[in-house]
């Protein structure tokens, strides 16, 4: 949280662009914060090209999209030219069996994809899709946060006004309610009285 993984993205993308390639934006359809948008802390945002509904094949919307044919666009289907990078953003919400078809999209499509996205919850657990990612991507990369001491921050917590919460659903979406923060080993033992995880 907070590291600029989505500002990253959005200059990747930036970034091709410029050299007059074109990219694919996409987002896991839970992650309701900016509902069709990735969405950076800094202001910056973008729609993506398409979501990425709980139970569909990545690799069968990757497919549509390259091609030019949206279902549901006015136009139906524009010539369109081959995908340079599949940026995707909040890789944790995706499944497993959506993180293997991201790396098949990799591999057999050869199309390279860049995943941002966290590796742990609120209570300190992995993530399924970002446990997954771990296991097979071909590089990784720390973007780095800071805690509110000063060092670097490793876990979250999910906060509602000003209690932290360390029970509940692994998925609540930042609101008027909830909001995260990112603290470092010490400032979370301390703030879950030397808990982890559930």
């Amino acid at each position: 949280m907070n590291s600029g993984k989505s500002t990253g993205l959005l200059q990747a993308a930036f970034n091709y662009e410029e050299r007059g390639q074109r990219v694919l934006l996409t987002k896991p359809g839970v992650d309701t914060k900016g509902d069709s948008r990735i969405v950076s802390r800094l202001g910056m945002s973008r729609d993506v090209d398409f979501l990425i509904p709980p139970t569909e094949d990545i690799r069968e919307l990757f497919a549509r999209q390259a091609a030019g044919d949206d279902p549901d666009a006015l136009v139906q289907h524009v010539d369109a030219p081959p995908v340079a990078c599949l940026l995707v953003d909040e890789a944790q919400f995706l499944t497993p069996e959506q993180v293997d078809d991201l790396f098949r999209i990799a591999i057999l499509d050869n199309v390279p994809v860049l995943a941002y996205g966290i590796r742990s919850d609120f209570r300190t657990h992995a993530f399924p899709g970002s446990r997954r990612l771990l296991e097979i991507a071909h590089s990784l990369e720390e973007l780095k946060t800071i805690c509110r001491c000063g060092r670097k921050a490793v876990f979250n917590t999910r906060r509602i006004g000003t209690r932290i919460i360390f029970d509940g659903d692994q998925v609540a979406i930042d609101g008027d309610e909830v909001w995260y923060e990112s603290l470092c080993g010490a400032c979370y033992l301390e703030a879950s009285n030397g808990r982890l995880g559930s």
